[in-house]
C-alpha cells in the first residue's frame, strides 16, 4: 500500500513589521557564547529603527540600524571563557538576557542516532550517567522538529532558554553530544555549550541548502519542483498540484476507460463484472493487478425530490481515485489514508437514475475501497440519504503498466533542502567551535553517491556559516543487518573517504554496533572518540589518541598482500586471538576467507585459495563484530583495497 501527502502548509517565517524588537531563537537566558570571537547576534525590529547593545564584560556599546526588511545584527566581540554576564538589547523595548557564559559551543546534528536522548538507552551506564549530571557551566539548547521548503529566519526551541546539565534536563538531550559536552568540559574546565538540531530517519540531503543539492542527478525532479516553490513564494500546494496534474494527464492517454469514456452514463457495461465494495482487491480478482480499474453503481433519487446540492461519501481508496457522476467529473484524491467526501452541486444529479463511475489507480501493493459498509453513502445537510455499499461493476483498464507515480509530492523532513531550510538556516550564522555529525543510515541505497553528497554539504555549512573551515567531526554508522540488499559498508568507506575534506575527523564504531538494533546502546564510546578528535586538533591536547587505525595502502608481495596503516598508535592489536573479517581475491574477483598476520605496523593477508592475490577487504559486510585495534583501544575501520563495481 502506498500513502502520499497531497496538502502541505509551508509556513515561512516573514519579519514584515515589528512594534518590539525580538533576537533569533538561541539568544535567551542561559546562552553559551564562543569565546574569543566575533560572535554574531542578531532579530529584528521595524525598519529603521536604531538598536543598541551593552555588554557588561567591556565598556561601550554596539550598535546597528533595522533594514527595510527590519532585519539587523551586530558583532559581539567576546573574552576569553568566564560569566555569567548580561547582554542589554534596546529598540523600542528593550531585552535582558541573563546568566550568559562565555566559553566552547559545539553544534549536534544528524539523524536518530544524534537524536536519542540520555534517558532513552536505559543501560546501567546512561543511568548512572543521568542520575549524576549536575554541572552549570554546561548548557544545551534543543531545536524543535520542523521541515519547510524555503529557508526560514525562525525556529522553535524546545525550551524558552538554554538549560545547564541536570539529570531531569539532560535525560531528554543527545546522549552523544552529552558525553562529548560532558569530557569537553572536564578537560577543559571552561563552561560549554551544546545546540541540538537533527531528525530521526532523515538523509544528509534534508540538511543540504538547494544550491548545493542541485548538482546531483538523483534530485534533478525535487529541484525543479523546488525551484517552482521558490519562484511562487512558498506556494506548494499549487506547484504539487501541477505536478500531478501532468502525470494524470499522461495516465489518462493510457486508460482505455478514459479514450472510451466509461464514465458516460450511457457507458456500454455488458462486460463489466459484479463486485461487493467495500472490498481490497487482495480478496478478489483483482489481487495481481497495479494499474486502472474503473468502478460503477447506480443510485436513485425520488422523481419528486426537489434536487440539492449532496455529497457522495467513498470511504477511503487506495491509491488515487476519480469520480464522475451522470458523465460530470466531480473530483480527484489522491492517498490511501485520505477519506473521500466529494460535493455535487444539484445541476449534476437526475430524479430517479444517477450513475457514479469511479477510475481507481492502483500504484503499487494492495488497492480498493478500503474503509467500512457505512462509510460508503450519499448524504446532504449532514443527513445520510442511502447506502453505496454493496454490489458495483468492474473493469480493469489497463492492469499493467510501466508509469510511475512521481516520488516527490510533498514536502516532508526526508525531501532535499527541508531540514537545512527550518533546522539549519535559522541559526546561521551563530558562533560556533565546530560541528558533531551522525547520519548516513538513510543514504545507505546510494553509498557512491554519498561520496560527493555529505563532503558537498560540509562544505556548503562552512560556506553558510562563514567562519573559515570550522571542525566538522562526524560519526561513522556502526554495522547492522541491513539486509542482502543493502551495502552499508560502502556507506561506511563513503564516510572514511570524506577525511580528505579538511579538518575532519571520524568517529569508528565498528566494535559497538548491534546487530538487531540500529541505534546501539553505547553513546558513551561514540562521545569519547569525537571528543579525542577535539581535543587534540583543537585544544592542543597532542597526548590524545584521536582514531583508530585507517588504511592507507597495499604492497602486493608474491602470494600476499601487505597492508598498511595510519593512526597504529602504540602499535596493532588483534582482540581475544587471531585477526578476524579479512578476505582476499585475485583478478577472478573471488573473495576468500583469508589468514591476516600483524607484522609491525602492518598486517600481512594470505591464502591458500588464492595464489596471485590482487585486493583485500576488511570487515566488508554491513553485520561485523571485527577485532582490529590499535593500543589505544580504538578500533580499524572497515576498508577495501579496490574499487570494483558494487554487488
Amino acid at each position: 500500500m502506498k500513502k502520499f501527502l497531497v496538502l502541505v502548509m509551508a509556513a515561512v517565517f516573514v519579519p514584515v513589521a515589528y512594534s518590539d524588537v525580538k533576537l533569533a531563537v538561541l539568544f535567551c537566558n542561559g546562552v553559551v557564547l564562543q569565546q574569543k570571537s566575533d560572535a554574531p547576534i542578531w532579530g529584528w525590529a521595524s525598519p529603521g529603527e536604531q538598536i543598541t547593545i551593552n555588554v557588561d564584560w567591556q565598556a561601550g556599546e554596539f550598535a546597528a540600524v533595522a533594514d527595510e526588511k527590519g532585519d539587523w545584527k551586530v558583532i559581539l566581540k567576546t573574552p576569553q571563557a568566564g560569566g555569567p554576564y548580561t547582554i542589554k538589547v534596546k529598540g523600542q523595548n528593550e531585552i535582558i538576557l541573563s546568566d550568559v557564559l562565555i566559553g566552547e559551543v559545539w553544534f549536534c546534528s544528524g539523524q536518530s542516532n544524534m537524536e536519542v536522548p540520555l534517558g532513552w538507552l536505559g543501560t546501567e551506564r546512561s543511568k548512572k550517567d543521568t542520575a549524576e549530571a549536575n554541572n552549570p557551566l554546561i548548557r544545551v539548547f534543543d531545536i524543535k522538529n520542523k521541515y519547510s521548503a524555503l529557508e526560514e529566519k525562525q525556529c522553535t526551541g524546545e525550551w524558552d532558554s538554554w538549560r545547564p546539565v541536570t539529570p531531569d534536563n539532560v535525560q531528554w538531550f543527545s546522549a552523544v553530544g552529552y558525553y562529548f559536552g560532558k569530557r569537553l568540559q572536564e578537560n577543559l574546565n571552561v563552561p560549554v555549550g551544546l545546540v541540538s538540531s537533527h531528525w530521526g530517519g532523515t538523509p544528509a540531503e534534508s540538511w543540504t541548502d538547494f544550491d548545493s543539492i542541485k548538482r546531483f542527478p538523483r534530485f534533478e525532479k525535487q529541484v525543479e519542483v523546488l525551484a517552482a516553490i521558490r519562484e511562487k513564494n512558498g506556494d506548494s500546494d499549487a506547484v504539487f498540484k501541477n505536478v500531478i496534474d501532468q502525470w494524470l494527464a499522461k495516465v489518462a492517454l493510457e486508460d482505455d476507460g478514459i479514450k472510451n469514456k466509461w464514465f458516460a452514463a450511457d457507458a456500454n457495461t455488458a462486460d463489466w463484472l459484479p463486485m461487493v465494495q467495500p472490498a481490497s482487491w487482495s480478496g478478489s480478482d483483482l489481487k495481481d493487478v497495479d494499474g486502472i480499474v474503473w468502478f460503477r453503481k447506480e443510485f436513485t433519487l425520488p422523481t419528486d425530490a426537489n434536487l440539492q446540492d449532496l455529497e457522495i461519501n467513498l470511504g477511503k481508496i487506495d491509491d488515487i481515485d476519480g469520480v464522475w457522476l451522470n458523465g460530470n467529473y466531480i473530483g480527484t484524491t489522491i492517498g490511501g489514508d485520505i477519506t473521500r467526501t466529494y460535493k455535487v452541486s444539484a445541476a449534476f444529479l437526475n430524479k430517479g437514475a444517477n450513475i457514479i463511475a469511479v477510475r481507481v489507480i492502483d500504484t503499487g501493493g494492495d488497492s480498493g475501497f478500503v474503509s467500512e459498509a457505512k462509510d460508503l453513502k450519499i448524504s446532504q445537510a449532514g443527513k445520510d440519504l442511502q447506502s453505496l455499499a454493496g454490489q458495483w461493476q468492474y473493469k480493469a483498464a489497463n492492469p499493467k503498466t510501466d508509469w510511475q507515480m512521481p516520488t516527490f509530492t510533498a514536502i516532508n523532513q526526508n525531501s532535499p533542502t527541508a531540514l537545512f531550510n527550518a533546522m539549519l538556516a535559522p541559526v546561521i550564522p551563530f558562533r560556533i567551535a565546530g560541528v558533531l555529525w551522525y547520519q548516513g543510515e538513510s543514504n545507505v541505497d546510494f553509498p557512491i553517491e554519498y561520496r560527493e553528497l555529505f563532503p558537498a554539504m560540509i562544505e556548503n555549512w562552512r560556506s553558510r556559516w562563514g567562519q573559515g573551515s570550522f571542525p566538522f567531526y562526524y560519526v561513522q554508522i556502526a554495522p547492522w543487518d541491513y539486509g542482502d540488499a543493502r551495502v552499508s559498508q560502502a556507506l561506511r568507506e563513503a564516510q572514511m573517504l570524506a577525511l580528505s575534506v579538511p579538518n575532519t575527523g571520524m568517529a569508528v564504531t565498528m566494535d559497538i554496533g548491534d546487530e538487531k538494533d540500529i541505534h546501539p546502546r553505547n553513546k558513551h564510546d561514540v562521545g569519547d572518540r569525537l571528543v579525542r578528535w577535539a581535543l587534540n586538533k583543537n585544544y592542543g591536547r597532542t597526548d590524545v589518541v584521536f582514531s583508530g587505525p585507517l588504511y592507507k595502502e597495499m604492497k602486493i608481495d608474491s602470494n600476499s598482500i601487505r597492508l598498511f596503516f595510519n593512526y597504529t598508535d602504540g602499535g596493532l592489536v588483534a582482540k581475544g586471538g587471531d585477526l578476524t573479517d579479512f578476505t582476499i581475491a585475485g583478478e577472478d574477483k573471488k573473495f576468500e576467507p583469508a589468514k591476516a598476520v600483524i607484522d609491525g605496523n602492518t598486517i600481512v593477508v594470505s591464502s591458500e585459495q588464492v595464489k596471485n592475490p590482487v585486493a583485500v577487504r576488511f570487515a566488508w559486510k554491513n553485520w561485523v563484530q571485527p577485532n582490529l585495534f590499535n593500543a589505544a583501544n580504538l578500533p580499524a575501520s572497515s576498508f577495501r583495497t579496490d574499487d570494483w563495481p558494487l554487488q
